[in-house]
């Protein structure tokens, strides 16, 4: 059986988690679309257990939470086949480390943001402060799962306006910040450190990196696993492969959230993580 061999699997994977799309990819490596699929399958399902079982009994103190949108096969309104429509990824990012800790791909519902923060609450082994923005469903997500003695909750409101473009570029424009105002919800939290800067720049870098995320273009997912694979690698890429600027300054070297947040002790290169697959079920 041919394998590709595991430099050109790396580059492959380095490829998918620099905005690049699966054709360009393909172009790039010389790689057959069919094989870099392949490869985003099993590398996103090592990337989903790998992350799963390691990230665990976190000593995270303020973490912050929110939902990114993208479309797979069409946009709601366009959808003419089952399977197709908007997908939302949940994600909650640790404010000190900045660790992605927990994320849930699928449709924003109240069900969904249940079940993703009754994943983080299981992921803390002390208690947090809480930071979302103003959607509604957090709010029994966050009593069900950390209830009043584990968690301090605030969230951050923002009230939009109409941009004053008139112009053609109008629809693409994003709405404009008329008022922000915070509210405390569970427990005590310190209102000054409510906030979702962290998780809304983490937000912006996965549309950079993830190519399924960028907006007006043809590299939108055509199956949801293949996102939810895209997403997980992503998000490994984040927490273990990218030396973060702010923590590698104040470390003096290069350093990751998972460096920061006593995860692993140096910086992981693809191609330790592509001789890695082929024993993937025996990690984690």
């Amino acid at each position: 059986m041919n394998k590709t061999p595991d430099t050109r699997r790396a580059m492959i994977l380095r490829c998918l988690t620099e905005g690049m799309s699966v054709r360009a990819t393909s172009r790039l490596t010389g790689s057959a679309v069919t094989t870099i699929l392949r490869l985003l399958e099993e590398a996103g399902e090592f990337a989903e257990g790998f992350q799963y079982h390691r990230l665990r009994n976190l000593s995270a103190t303020r973490v912050e939470a929110d939902e990114q949108w993208s479309f797979v096969g069409a946009k709601a309104r366009n959808a003419r086949v089952e399977g197709q429509g908007d997908i939302w990824t949940f994600c909650a990012i640790d404010a000190d480390s900045k660790l992605v800790m927990s994320w849930l791909v699928g449709a924003r519902t109240p069900d969904n943001a249940r079940e993703f923060v009754a994943d983080l609450a299981g992921r803390c082994r002390n208690r947090i402060q809480l930071s979302t923005d103003g959607h509604g469903m957090y709010i029994d997500a966050v009593r069900k799962a950390f209830g009043f003695a584990r968690c301090d909750y605030g969230r951050i409101v923002k009230e939009f306006g109409q941009s004053p473009d008139q112009g053609p570029s109008r629809r693409y424009s994003p709405p404009v910040v008329v008022a922000v105002h915070k509210e405390r919800m569970i427990g005590r939290p310190d209102m000054d450190l409510v906030s979702t800067s962290y998780v809304e720049r983490l937000n912006l870098n996965t549309r950079q990196n993830c190519r399924r995320f960028t907006r007006l273009t043809n590299g939108f997912s055509k199956k949801a696993q293949n996102h939810g694979h895209a997403v997980a690698l992503e998000f490994f890429a984040h927490n273990y492969i990218r030396p973060h600027g702010t923590l590698s300054k104040a470390a003096g070297r290069k350093t990751t959230p998972a460096m920061a947040a006593g995860l692993t002790d140096r910086v992981w290169t693809w191609e330790e993580v592509a001789g890695m697959l082929d024993g993937a079920q025996k990690v984690g």
